[in-house]
């Protein structure tokens, strides 16, 4: 089945609103195992990285969450103060909300997170960068697209073994210059 980014359908997509947030998995024809869990950026909401999820593993079931923050029309993962400054307090409570959901939703679905990958867009790869600092061991693999540091702080979290791919885009004058800094923050660990 050939399905472009731009295309999205319920179809095969079931939204639940429990265990802390609102969320859709969304089943392959033929499943091998594999899962992503899926988290958007600033301003939209679940879907919008589904149809790119699906472009990316075809085969694999999607989890894909809301983020809790309204903003806009759309949600957030956490409180922002400025495009590059954000509530801290916010970044550890979402953060370790969204840790326990993983967990719960892996189980009830069935998923296995040792053959999950994480990815995040923007504020959502920033949930993910912050899951990998804050709850060491939940994240094995992670694809983070336009990602920053965002914790003021982070713990000398042992990462190793998780691997990470960091995209940044060269003409992206807002996040791009952070990318060289995240990826420091993942050596050191």
């Amino acid at each position: 089945m050939d399905v472009s980014v731009s295309e999205y359908s319920d179809e095969n997509s079931i939204l639940y609103g429990d265990l802390g947030f609102r969320y859709r998995v969304v089943t392959p024809a033929r499943s091998t195992g594999k899962c992503l869990f899926v988290l958007h950026g600033s301003g939209v909401d679940e879907t919008t990285l589904i149809p790119l999820a699906r472009k990316i593993a075809p085969d694999a079931t999607l989890v894909a969450a809301r983020g809790r923050i309204p903003q806009d029309d759309g949600f957030r993962w956490f409180e922002r103060i400025t495009p590059t400054s954000f509530e801290q307090t916010s970044i550890r409570d979402e953060t370790a909300a969204y840790a326990e959901f993983a967990v719960e939703a892996s189980v009830r679905h069935d998923l296995d997170l040792r053959r999950t990958t994480f990815l995040g867009y923007s504020n959502g790869a920033n949930v993910v960068s912050s899951l990998m600092l804050l709850h060491p061991g939940l994240i094995q693999q992670a694809a983070l697209l336009r990602a920053m540091p965002v914790l003021d702080t982070s713990p000398m979290t042992d990462l190793g073994g998780t691997r990470v791919l960091i995209i940044a885009g060269a003409a992206d004058q807002t996040y791009g210059p952070f990318a060289p800094a995240l990826v420091t923050l993942f050596s050191e660990r």
